[in-house]
């Protein structure tokens, strides 16, 4: 739980909180590179990378500490914060380690993720190998970071071996993007289309056959790191309504003397308190190395969804200031609604979680 971290951790959420604070939200106009090397300096910045290339490599448990507390903090610039991970790069052998994930830690390269195909797609996205090479057909759509990704991570489907995770570099004969688009919370994605693209069987990461484990760790990772950053959300909304009824209103009584409002707010704290539980308790299985495809997913959908209700009911008590453009609690309400979808829908993650129950016998209460 997190009353019961390490000294080391809770120096580590102070150092984060008086960074968001100083750094993030106290300066206008605070640049990139600021951020970064405001970052370095309070030694965030090298947390989400490995030791093997000058990173502190941090556990996932004060990953969460330092995320959520940047989100309580409802800190802006948060993206620039930690340096490029190694994503489902991590591990992978030469050449890939050299041409792709060493420029990607050093920020000289960006990298997209190719998942999902289009609705449409007459099938999914294929790599036939061809001697040395692959011959990639196929399409991807909502590429994460695709706009200016150098290359693609893509899930690609090799006949006789399996799902595989393909390096495709976006400059290759063949790959068009096809479209940009940003979402409700700013967020901005690509699709791609590949026709005929010879990619070299060396870019497949690790083995044919691997690719879906390989993509869906990188999944459950990211599952777990938008709980953190959504329980921190719910810590700042409740925090801001809390800050509200205690003000008087045009009787001169302080809101929170209204019986209603006091039963809004207490849900609020009640789904903010179950969401932090549920994050910690999962973080400490991570630590410890145990499988949490199933936790991650109970933390995702819950937290997704506890946050909506938390930040709406906090717009509820504030009133109508709360949906003017430019309001912390309007752009919070933008940016929450996509995480419903994002990384799996949550009623997908309900049916995937069922499946680990029942047929795999896999996550725990």
């Amino acid at each position: 739980m997190p009353e019961q971290l390490f000294p080391e951790l809770l120096a580590l959420r102070d150092r984060a909180t008086t960074f968001a604070k100083d750094i993030l939200c106290a300066r206008e106009n605070v640049s990139h590179a600021e951020v970064v090397a405001e970052s370095k300096r309070v030694g965030l910045f090298p947390m989400s990378q490995p030791r093997s290339f000058g990173g502190s490599e941090a556990g996932p448990l004060a990953m969460t500490v330092v995320r959520e507390a940047l989100a309580a903090c409802n800190a802006p610039h948060t993206h620039s914060v930690f340096g490029p991970g190694p994503g489902v790069l991590a591990k992978c052998d030469e050449p890939l380690r050299s041409r792709y994930l060493a420029p990607v830690l050093a920020g000289e390269k960006r990298g997209g993720f190719g998942f999902t195909e289009p609705d449409d797609a007459p099938a999914p996205t294929t790599a036939v190998i061809d001697g040395d090479m692959l011959i990639v057909n196929g399409q991807k759509s909502y590429v994460t970071g695709g706009g200016n990704a150098d290359f693609i991570n893509t899930l690609c489907q090799i006949p006789g071996k399996g799902p595989a995770l393909v390096v495709i570099d976006t400059s290759a004969e063949g790959v068009t993007l096809t479209r940009r688009f940003s979402s409700i919370d700013g967020s901005h994605h690509a699709a791609f289309a590949f026709n005929n693209v010879r990619v070299p069987v060396s870019h497949i990461i690790g083995k044919a056959g691997e690719g879906m484990p390989r993509a869906l760790q990188q999944i459950g990772d990211t599952r777990l790191l938008i709980a953190a950053n959504v329980t921190g959300w719910m810590m700042y909304a409740t925090d801001f309504a809390r800050d509200h009824i205690q003000q008087p209103d045009r009787s001169g009584e302080p809101r929170a003397a209204k019986e209603g409002v006091r039963m809004r707010y207490a849900d609020m704290r009640i789904r903010t308190f179950a969401a932090r539980s549920m994050l910690y308790r999962t973080a400490r299985l991570a630590e410890a190395g145990e499988n949490i495809v199933n936790e991650a997913i109970c933390c995702k959908v819950f937290a997704t969804e506890a946050v909506t209700e938390v930040v709406d009911t906090a717009i509820q008590l504030v009133g109508g200031n709360a949906l003017v453009t430019g309001h912390p609690l309007e752009a919070l309400y933008r940016e929450i609604r996509s995480l419903r979808l994002a990384e799996g829908a949550s009623d997908v993650l309900r049916l995937n979680l069922v499946r680990g129950d029942l047929e795999l016998g896999k996550g725990r209460l």
